[in-house]
């Protein structure tokens, strides 16, 4: 059947994608005779669909794993979804409210019944979006971090922490979010780089029993009614006196103290702070140092509460609350002045809503003490960061780690295995059995009532484990006094330590942190001997994507215009690791052509006819050349993977096909229209074809699979994802530098014919001026490719003819007859007016004494031959001149 003359990705996609799934090339079990590559997806959301940062992350991990898998090693890719606790219960009760029906209106067991069959309708899409970018996971392993075998390691892991000391439940200030009504971890709020802006408010306080006032800096006035005390700096001369004396709270005239407190930065607004325990970190800190009472006036869900004792405000959202406190201290003249600044305003990473810092009795792990070989392995570099700049960023939030907020006020998650009787007394146990046991052998009493904590744990509690659970590590089998044996887990102790996670930046801290700890507590070995931290996927104007600004494309709807072939080099072709990658749709096209381009080359080449004639000398040397080139660039290849450098490498493969390939190897060997090519070189052909195909297949998996099987006849199973990856051999560096000499001439000579409007069918005769024997092996190809009769050495320059220098050499093409001598003329008078020019401009940075005292020898050295390139010029093109009259 004759190949198409334009490639159909959509139909090419789904045929090789659906075979390569049935023949089980995706799935890996332990081998005794082969080496391991293990990844572990990073587990999209089970909320997600297919977005830009999925297409790039996965489109590294799958480059990687398609490389492995043809080296011959034992390659698996662990795919699967995160339960996404906070972002999953949002969607299933939006989900409800749709329907007419309220939260609080179900009990916990009807709403999880609802959230599971949301989970089960629309859980796998983002999986199965995956599939249509090629992505070569082991499905068979597909994991979820709620799947029963997952659920029960996460509260093993609990009550394990819990008992060795590490997990422990306190009244703390936490961030709240008052949105999604649940505590959140240090990590989980945000802060703009470029802050926002905000007011800061100048409210003045009446002292009680005289006619003074103080007056305070606030950003938050609908916190005053919790404020406590008003605090200054001992050392400021300015309240000294104040000191002890009692203020008056505006409207609710509540009796507050005048505090000194270190803390407090004298040149920061009026130099006096209110202090409010309750929705301040820093008041919390100052209010236990000074035995403060902490009164909370803030609900929940953002509403003021019977607390701020002002009636007309409770149950009223705290920014509502804000305009009209504001509005009532002006006019009550307790306003003293309003200034915009910038701050840094804390917002939830999953809602946006502004963080309320709030006392709440929550669960938390201690991290200082747990953190310890997780930072030393980064710093050490038995796991290794790439780029390396992010070893630094590592290292400060190591070195600065706080405990970890690991209880959320939700539904959707693993519940905390804690039971508490009626008084409050709990005790923790993996389940309700065990934990009736535990209370009996605690409190020496048998309780009627047990009943489990309502929360859940955050989400990324249950992810940390993942390197390890999706490997059954947490398996009764293998987990006893607090370690994993992984002597009789075969997989894990053949996957693990996976070799390479290929995640983001922004979840540094949040997972890539956690897991190495975790890994390090239970395994006693790292999880993952490497980790690439891709950019962040941002618009060509720099923005990062959003549906907010519309600047997101339909990661589907790019495949199917582009196929996948073309989004996943386009992902690549400016991805650089650890910088923003700046995505253009142009990029997407830009690898649609280039899947042309080798579907085009491939129609070339299967579509001569091959004979017994001898090989032309052209040839010879084509193939010589291309050998050494193909194998050059194989050493750079492997060079760009090593060091992760995917765009790096992709842009290698890219000049390889596109130019040396496409351009001049197949032009050098192509025979003239009509005839045949000799056997030799069409088989020297289609095997650098196959080399090229290979290389090609982790970058562009469907293509080289399609082209493949039509190269040569293959068994339907002998396909290219598990066909050899090309070993570097020696190369000859001699004949690539006289390649590049002779390409040179080649485009020059064709600059002649474009800039002289001469037919590429008229036949031409070069000249060089002395000996260039650096051409002399590729004479017979430039003499093809050029379209010349001859090649010849002269002494002397040739009148009559235009010329063009290469190197150090100068070439010259008689043109007696063939040009308008006038033009030329004007032509050689303005290449000669720049180049003067440019000389000029080259002295004046020599002659400056500054300039040359001061530059490196190598500058210099670079100045001073762009000076001897350009007097060189200048001569030619005046002999050039003079040749014309």
């Amino acid at each position: 059947m004759a190949l198409s003359t334009k490639y159909n990705p959509a139909e090419t996609e789904n045929k090789w994608y659906q075979y390569w799934m049935e023949q089980g090339f995706f799935h890996a079990e332990p081998s005794a005779d082969k080496e391991p590559y293990s990844i572990v997806i990073p587990p999209p959301n089970v909320t997600g669909v297919l977005h830009m940062g999925h297409m790039l992350n996965n489109t590294i991990q799958d480059v990687l794993i398609r490389k492995a898998r043809m080296e011959g090693k034992k390659a698996c890719w662990v795919p699967g979804t995160d339960h996404a606790s906070i972002a999953t219960e949002a969607r299933v009760v939006a989900m409800l409210r749709e329907k007419g029906i309220k939260k609080s209106s179900l009990s916990r067991d009807e709403f999880l019944k609802y959230a599971w069959e949301w989970k089960e309708k629309y859980g796998g899409i983002i999986l199965d979006q995956l599939k249509k970018l090629g992505a070569s996971c082991d499905w068979e392993r597909t994991h979820f971090t709620m799947d029963p075998d997952y659920y029960k390691a996460v509260i093993k892991v609990f009550v394990d922490l819990y008992n060795k000391g590490y997990i422990y439940r306190g009244l703390r200030m936490i961030n709240w979010d008052c949105e999604a009504k649940t505590a959140l971890s240090n990590e989980e709020v945000l802060y703009k780089e470029e802050g926002e802006r905000s007011v800061l408010y100048s409210v003045r306080y009446k002292m009680k029993d005289t006619e003074e006032w103080i007056t305070i800096a606030t950003q938050r006035p609908e916190t005053i009614m919790g404020d406590v005390a008003i605090a200054v700096n001992p050392s400021d001369e300015r309240y000294k006196n104040l000191i002890g004396k009692k203020v008056l709270v505006p409207f609710i005239l509540r009796e507050i103290p005048v505090i000194a407190d270190d803390y407090v930065d004298k040149t920061f607004g009026t130099g006096c702070l209110k202090v409010t325990p309750a929705h301040d970190v820093n008041d919390y800190e100052i209010g236990l140092r000074h035995k403060l009472p902490v009164i909370d006036t803030i609900n929940d869900d953002g509403t003021l509460n019977e607390k701020c004792e002002l009636p007309k405000f409770v149950g009223k959202d705290r920014f509502a609350v804000r305009k009209e406190m504001v509005r009532d201290l002006r006019e009550a003249g307790h306003l003293v002045k309003e200034e915009e600044f910038v701050t840094r305003i804390g917002r939830s990473e999953r809602t946006n809503s502004v963080v309320e810092p709030k006392l709440s009795l929550q669960w938390f792990v201690k991290m200082k003490e747990i953190s310890v070989r997780a930072k030393d392995a980064v710093e050490n570099d038995e796991i290794k960061l790439y780029p390396p700049k992010f070893k630094n960023t590592y290292r400060h939030w190591m070195e600065n780690v706080r405990d970890w907020c690991i209880s959320r006020q939700l539904w959707w998650g693993h519940r905390i295995p804690a039971w508490y009787d009626e008084a409050g007394n709990y005790v923790v146990a993996e389940n309700e059995e065990e934990a009736k046991k535990l209370y009996y052998s605690k409190f020496k009493v048998k309780s009627s009532k047990l009943t489990q904590d309502s929360d859940v744990l955050d989400t990324w509690a249950s992810s940390w484990l993942w390197p390890i659970e999706v490997f059954k590590g947490f398996n009764e089998k293998y987990f006893e006094n607090g370690k994993i044996n992984a002597s009789q887990n075969a997989d894990l102790k053949f996957f693990y330590p996976t070799k390479v996670l290929v995640t983001a930046p922004e979840i540094l801290f949040f997972w890539v942190a956690r897991m190495i700890i975790a890994g390090y507590e239970y395994m006693d070995e790292k999880p993952f001997e490497d980790v690439y931290l891709t950019g962040v996927v941002r618009d060509k104007l720099g923005r990062k994507m959003s549906k907010s600004l519309g600047n997101s494309p339909d990661s589907l709807e790019l495949i199917k215009n582009y196929g996948a072939d073309g989004v996943r080099t386009g992902m690549l072709f400016s991805s650089p690791a650890g910088n923003d990658l700046l995505f253009d749709e142009k990029l997407c096209e830009q690898g649609r052509n280039f899947a042309n381009k080798i579907w085009n080359a491939f129609r070339l080449v299967k579509g001569w006819e091959v004979s017994k004639h001898a090989q032309p000398e052209e040839n010879k040397v084509a193939i010589e050349w291309f050998e050494s080139k193909l194998n050059q660039s194989i050493h750079e290849l492997e060079d760009h993977f090593t060091k992760y450098r995917m765009s790096d490498a992709l842009h290698l493969l890219y000049k390889l096909v596109w130019d040396d390939f496409c351009s001049w190897y197949l032009e050098i060997v192509k025979p003239e229209f009509g005839k045949p090519i000799d056997e030799v070189s069409y088989q020297k052909t289609v095997s650098f074809f196959e080399s090229i195909l290979k290389l090609l297949h982790p970058f562009m998996p469907f293509i080289t699979e399609e082209l493949w099987h039509e190269l040569n006849e293959k068994k339907q199973e002998d396909c290219i994802i598990i066909s050899e990856w090309p070993k570097a051999k020696l190369f000859d560096e001699k004949i690539i530098s006289q390649s590049e000499v002779a390409f040179e001439v080649v485009t020059q000579v064709r600059n002649v014919r474009n800039s002289k409007g001469l037919s590429p069918k008229e036949s031409l005769a070069l000249s060089v001026n002395g000996v260039a024997k650096e051409i002399d092996r590729f004479a017979s190809a430039i003499k093809k490719l050029s379209n010349l009769k001859s090649i010849d050495s002269v002494a002397e320059k040739i009148s009559n003819a235009t010329s063009f220098m290469v190197g150090t050499h100068e070439f010259y093409i008689p043109l007696a007859g063939k040009v308008d001598t006038a033009k030329e003329k004007e032509e050689i008078l303005k290449e000669l007016e720049y180049n003067k020019g440019f000389l000029s401009s080259v002295m004046k940075k020599l002659s400056n004494e500054k300039f040359v005292a001061g530059a490196p020898p190598q500058v210099i050295e670079l100045e001073q031959k762009k000076k001897t390139d350009a007097e060189t010029k200048i001569r030619s093109l005046e002999e050039r001149l003079i040749g014309l009259h």
